[in-house]
Order: structure tokens, then C-alpha cells, then sequence
């Protein structure tokens, strides 16, 4: 059907992996005040409806089972805008993947659409989130340099070097690199411009930000995802420099780097489909 043609077709275009998400905390609420098995699927996390569905309205998409629309954990209906039909087809695809038991660590695009309906929308949760983001730019991954080993730099070269540039040209900002973690910051104007190019994003942007940035540690890498400038799969590079330079040196500890490289992917792809808009 639609769910899996649309869902096929992305994964060759883009390639997320989300059968996994660790920090993915939603709980199943359908949109009727009293229903048995709603209270019955969120203690036992088993699996009671047949059918999921994509629901288009006058006034978005909403995504059903049985029929009845998701709710957000604050009671919400799920309700993305038209031009978010990738999102609704992937958090369909989640729901329709669920077997037998509900995997909430499963459901990495449902949580981040919540998350953008539920906080982003109240002024003083975002300008909260702000300043949270904010403080990764003092300690941004991309802005701490190291000399040595040689494939560590070249590594940095290759993916840092590049973002930096387009952070500098794109904002007329000043985006200091330092070789320690100690006593260094961002000037007051680079904050307060990038602060503003945040304070302009919407629910949807917002909440792709915060994952990406929290999923990263760099504000940087997560701006470049937000605003298109690099993929998901380029995102996931650039944040994992120093970990590829270890693997290259020391090879790969198993359980720990490759569920790593799934997991920030999961967090970056499910950033980059709730920001694109199919028109």
C-alpha cells in the first residue's frame, strides 16, 4: 500500500535505519475518551489494533489505528501539516511494523512529531530550549581540534572543515577553533545571531534541532542538518570523526561502535524527515 510503496522509496533515496530508538518515550492514547484496550496496550504493551491508516483532513494528516486517530502524551492529536506526508507515512510504517508487543524505543519519528506538537508550540519551552541548544556552541564538537593522530586530522578536514566554512558564509559569523575543552567560548555576537536563526524555526524545525543536537553534542552539525545543508548520513560522519579515527587505529569493539553508528542515525534520519516537505 501507500505506507510501504512511499516508505521503500525513501529508504533507497535516504537509507535510516529505525528499528531502533533508545531515548524514544511515547505513550499510545487513541482518540476516544474510553476505550479498554487503551489502558490494556499501555500496561501490557501488546498490540490490539488491526489496521493503520493515514487520515487526510482539511487541516493536516493524522495517522490511525483502527480507524481512530494518535494521540501525543498531552492528549494531542497527532496532527502533522500536508506538506509533512513523509513523516505521516514513516510513523505509519512504525505502527504498522509493531508485532505482536508495543516497542516504544521503536517509534523514533512518532516521538520527535509529539515532542514538536507538545513543547514547541509554548513560547516559554522554546526559548528554554534555546538557551539549552545555545550551550553546546562553547563546547561543540566540530570547534575542538586535534594535531594528531594524522587520520584523526584528516578526518576533521574532511568533515568539519567544509561545515565550518558553511556556518561562517551562510550567518557573517565568527566560528572560533580551539585544541582544548578549557575556558573557551563563541563571541556574544556569533551567539546571538545563531540564536536568532533558532528563535525563527518552527515547532517542527525545533524539535529535529534539539534531537540532532542532544544526538550530535554540536550545535553545528544539527543547524546544517535543519536546514538542509547536509544529510542525514553526512550528519552522522561529522559527529562521528573521532570514533572513525579509533576504529581506523584500533578496529571495532562490538556492541559499542555499531550500535552507536545505528543510534545516532536513527536520531539524525527521523531530524531530516520531520523537516522535509513534500509539496
Amino acid at each position: 500500500g501507500i505506507v510501504q510503496s512511499t516508505f521503500k522509496v525513501f529508504l533507497l533515496n535516504a537509507q535510516p535505519d529505525f528499528a531502533q530508538f533508545k531515548s524514544c518515550q511515547v505513550y499510545l492514547v487513541i482518540a476516544t475518551t474510553t476505550w479498554s484496550n487503551t489502558s490494556c496496550a499501555e500496561t501490557t504493551l501488546k498490540r490490539f489494533w488491526k489496521t493503520v491508516g493515514i487520515d487526510f483532513r482539511d487541516n493536516g494528516i493524522a495517522v490511525t489505528l483502527d480507524k481512530r486517530a494518535l494521540k501525543t502524551p498531552s492528549g494531542n492529536i497527532l496532527l502533522l501539516p500536508k506538506e509533512k506526508r513523509l513523516a505521516a507515512t514513516l510513523i505509519a510504517n512504525e505502527w504498522d511494523n509493531q508485532d505482536k508487543f508495543l516497542k516504544q524505543h521503536a517509534l523514533p519519528m512518532t516521538s520527535v512529531a509529539a515532542r514538536a506538537i507538545d513543547a514547541f508550540r509554548d513560547e516559554a519551552t522554546q526559548a528554554e530550549v534555546r538557551t539549552a541548544l545555545l550551550s553546546y556552541l562553547d563546547t561543540d564538537t566540530v570547534c575542538f581540534h586535534h594535531d594528531d593522530p594524522p587520520p584523526l586530522v584528516e578526518l576533521q578536514q574532511k568533515h568539519w572543515d567544509p561545515l565550518l566554512e558553511w556556518v561562517r558564509s551562510t550567518y557573517d559569523v565568527e566560528i572560533q577553533v580551539f585544541n582544548s575543552v578549557l575556558f573557551h567560548s563563541q563571541s556574544d555576537r556569533t551567539r546571538k545571531i545563531l540564536g536568532g536563526v533558532v528563535a525563527q524555526m518552527d515547532p517542527w524545525e525545533m524539535a529535529a534541532m534539539e534531537r540532532a543536537t542532544y544526538g550530535t553534542k554540536s550545535f553545528l552539525i544539527a543547524l546544517a542538518l535543519v536546514k538542509r545543508h547536509l544529510t542525514a548520513e553526512q550528519a552522522a560522519q561529522a559527529a562521528q570523526v573521532e570514533v572513525a579515527s579509533q576504529i581506523q587505529r584500533w578496529g571495532e569493539v562490538e556492541d559499542t561502535h555499531d550500535v552507536d553508528f545505528h543510534d545516532v542515525r536513527r536520531q539524525l534520519g527521523s531530524s531530516a524527515c520531520l523537516v522535509t516537505n513534500m509539496i
